[in-house]
């Protein structure tokens, strides 16, 4: 793609999580870049401060925004239709089209690159080893899915040699990429609507592990089954380093590399005792739960891979507060009928994602000795309800109480017989269906009890919830 000229770039959907990122980056390095969205958002109202033309709107004459034709159009496959105005416009223009991957891809030309991938876990391990390489004074790039609770932003254009990104498996357009360190935190079947087979989707990730550079490696989790599997077959063929716990490590001692020894839970910070190839280090957790331990320990292994200074990286790892809708704290209520009830919002759309943040919040909630864990969950797309609707039944009943929305159907229509009444039918935990979304605050209000904890969950509209959650609980005391 090196004869893609990025001199002019015309975003569509550019208030995105992802095309926010690498407008960003676009801007840092002195480009003319516009761009259009659905609606006004804190992300287009910033690009536009940073210089970017962008209109609301999807319309042809969108295209000379900046005064003149784009030199590329980049656009989402998966999220744009063809028949949208400005990519028809492109195409009779013989603009070329490119995906947001591709133009990650060209962006990262010339650097080290760190490439997170995996089902789960990779906004929040990309966010780690971002922060953990800035205290570290490597100052990477980065283009990450959320934004970081510390920087306030998504993305970033560093002055070192690094570039650290996601690396989306959902379309396979990870296999745009060329990892000189690639990180996989766990394979599990998903995106189904695309792959249409759980073969098809494992194979992507030995696709990319083909991908790595010839003095490459490939990292992945040793606790995850099939992240495992990879890092074994590929062992013969590039080098492998896995993370993981002390005995998933017993099992696969010939790719060990970052070894976590031990883990004490405590109601705010969690402390985690790792091996580091020779080196021991102790990392402070913020965030709650098992999976973030692992997530810290991928993170660490691709800084120290990386060049960075292992204790630095793990004292930048403990100051990690988070992204956005990643177990994120809304507030407290300080007092009253509702007093120590915590409202937290997550991104969890996967029975795996759901499990773990609920097994996290019962984790904290044990530590501290009191309270319940009540969960409001909007299941995304009506083909992963329909896939997985036991396996999110199971993991939804590990909430004292559940409050099931209807389903947020993305970009699908909706399909007979699917409805989150599949969820609810197997839950086994006291659930309440609640369709009228302004009723939830109430809904929360009525099963809450004093040092509970509530959290949003979902990928659809949900997250507006837990303010007005916490707002209704505040109200009553």
């Amino acid at each position: 793609m090196s004869d893609i000229d990025l001199s002019r770039v015309h975003l569509i959907g550019i208030g995105g999580a992802g095309m926010s990122g690498v407008a960003r980056i676009l801007l840092s390095r002195g480009k003319v870049v516009s761009g259009s969205d659905v609606k006004e958002s804190r992300p287009v109202l910033a690009l536009q401060s940073m210089g970017a033309h962008v209109a609301v709107g999807h319309k042809a004459e969108n295209l000379t925004l900046s005064g003149q034709l784009p030199t590329v159009v980049v656009t989402s496959f998966a999220a744009i239709p063809q028949d949208n105005p400005e990519l028809v416009a492109a195409r009779e223009h013989n603009i070329p089209v490119i995906r947001r991957s591709d133009l990650l891809g060209e962006l990262m030309t010339g650097s080290t690159q760190v490439l997170i991938a995996g089902t789960h876990g990779k906004t929040s391990t990309t966010s780690m080893a971002v922060v953990a390489m800035q205290a570290a004074g490597m100052d990477p790039s980065f283009a990450i899915g959320g934004q970081l609770n510390k920087a306030g932003t998504n993305a970033h254009q560093g002055s070192g040699h690094c570039f650290v990104a996601e690396a989306d498996e959902s379309d396979a357009s990870l296999l745009r990429y060329c990892p000189d360190i690639a990180v996989v935190t766990n394979i599990e079947p998903d995106h189904l609507d695309f792959f249409h087979t759980p073969e098809a989707y494992f194979q992507v990730f030995d696709d990319f592990a083909a991908r790595l550079t010839d003095t490459g490696v490939l990292v992945v989790c040793l606790d995850d089954e099939h992240a495992a599997a990879l890092g074994e077959r590929q062992k013969t063929k590039v080098t492998v380093r896995g993370y993981g716990s002390a005995a998933a490590a017993e099992h696969h001692p010939d790719i060990a590399y970052t070894v976590v020894e031990s883990v004490a839970v405590a109601d705010q910070i969690s402390h985690a005792h790792m091996r580091v190839g020779e080196q021991e280090v102790e990392v402070a957790m913020q965030i709650p739960g098992t999976h973030m331990v692992l997530n810290a320990a991928a993170a660490l292994t691709a800084g120290v891979l990386a060049g960075g200074d292992v204790a630095a990286l793990a004292q930048g790892i403990s100051e990690f507060s988070g992204v956005r809708r990643r177990f994120e704290f809304h507030g407290a209520v300080a007092g009253g009928e509702y007093r120590g009830v915590e409202v937290y919002d997550d991104y969890a759309h996967h029975p795996t994602e759901v499990r773990a943040v609920l097994t996290a919040a019962r984790e904290k909630l044990a530590a501290r000795g009191v309270g319940k864990v009540i969960v409001v969950f909007q299941p995304h797309m009506y083909s992963r309800t329909q896939e997985f609707a036991a396996e999110f039944a199971e993991a939804l009943s590990l909430a004292d109480a559940a409050v099931v929305l209807d389903i947020y159907g993305a970009r699908e229509q909706p399909r007979d017989g699917v409805t989150s009444q599949l969820i609810i039918d197997r839950m086994t935990n006291k659930v309440v269906h609640q369709s009228n979304f302004s009723l939830v605050p109430q809904t929360v209000a009525e099963l809450a009890h004093p040092g509970d904890m509530v959290i949003t969950m979902g990928a659809g509209d949900v997250t507006v919830l837990a303010d007005e959650i916490l707002f209704q609980l505040r109200t009553d005391d």
